[in-house]
């Protein structure tokens, strides 16, 4: 088999690691005849996604994907005690406290145990020059006791005694609130359980088709209308035709932004009709057009 034929398998162990990551456990790699390491190692990772899907299912509850939001950056205004005087909007989002929680507060409080010694250095540093800047590691520890690594760039402000602290994270977005659903037996929050696993994960991989009728998704997957909408919102808290369409705009702005495909192409592959429509949708939902969208270096599809 020949070089660029096996990058291009490598490259699909990517994506399964990657779609794996985000919580997609129905992708699957295409074996293939070469029965080589790589085959090996994709039919272990196949394996892998199958028994993670079976156990959430038997546990009766239901496996949403993550989807990685925009690269979120979060800005930190210090004063020369080190403690928090000012911080955009995204800081809140993306570390998991209310607003109240980190004004005027030491800015040490949200670094975790493995950068403290890290962090001190930096403050010695940062205290002893007039000029200084640095770029650094630095480990958060969120609101909701999470671990957050993020690289971090300290530097002082021009005739002022402030600090900045910027930093670059992504954060995964949750498609399910921690509230626990209570459902009668666990024989029935099973069987609901996979019927909202099934219909999430077909319209994950139909996204380039038009949704079939609430009537015609309550046939395929044999369920009552009704309950078929109540589940999927209670389960996942949005409905399902907004669920459809959020996605395929997201993966129509990830597509932009790492290939060379034509927009018209794009709207076409995401399920719009027409690119006018796909205009529209975009534009509506992040603000801007898809010819804004910077297409970056990707290389030509």
């Amino acid at each position: 088999m020949d070089t660029q034929q096996n990058q291009q398998r490598i490259k699909v162990i990517y994506q399964m690691l990657f779609e794996l990551a985000t919580g997609n456990l129905s992708f699957r790699i295409i074996k293939t005849d070469q029965n080589d390491e790589v085959d090996k190692l994709s039919e272990m990772l196949n394996t892998l996604a199958g028994q993670m899907h079976d156990i959430i299912l038997r546990s009766g509850s239901v496996n949403p994907h993550y989807s990685y939001q925009n690269l979120v950056q979060t800005t930190f205004i210090l004063d020369d005690n080190f403690i928090i005087r000012n911080f955009n909007t995204h800081v809140p989002e993306a570390l998991y406290y209310e607003s109240e929680e980190l004004f005027q507060v030491d800015f040490g409080k949200f670094i975790a145990p493995q950068s403290f010694s890290i962090w001190n250095q930096k403050k010695k540093e940062a205290s002893l020059d007039d000029n200084y800047h640095s770029t650094v590691q630095l480990i958060f520890i969120t609101g909701n006791n999470k671990l957050v690594p993020s690289f971090c760039t300290i530097s002082r402000l021009r005739y002022s005694d402030k600090i900045i602290v910027n930093s670059i994270t992504t954060i995964l977005q949750e498609f399910l609130s921690d509230a626990k659903y209570v459902i009668k037996t666990a024989t029935e929050k099973q069987s609901e359980t996979v019927i909202m696993q099934n219909l999430y994960d077909y319209i994950l991989n139909h996204l380039e088709q038009p949704l079939p009728t609430i009537k015609e998704l309550a046939v395929l997957f044999d369920c009552n209308e009704y309950k078929l909408k109540l589940g999927f919102r209670e389960f996942f808290k949005t409905s399902i035709y907004n669920f459809y369409h959020e996605e395929r705009l997201k993966r129509a702005h990830l597509m932009i932004q790492q290939t060379k495909i034509p927009l018209k192409e794009i709207a076409i592959m995401n399920g719009f009709n027409t690119y006018l429509n796909f205009y529209k949708a975009f534009k509506k939902r992040f603000e801007y057009t898809p010819s804004e969208v910077d297409r970056g270096p990707s290389a030509d599809v």
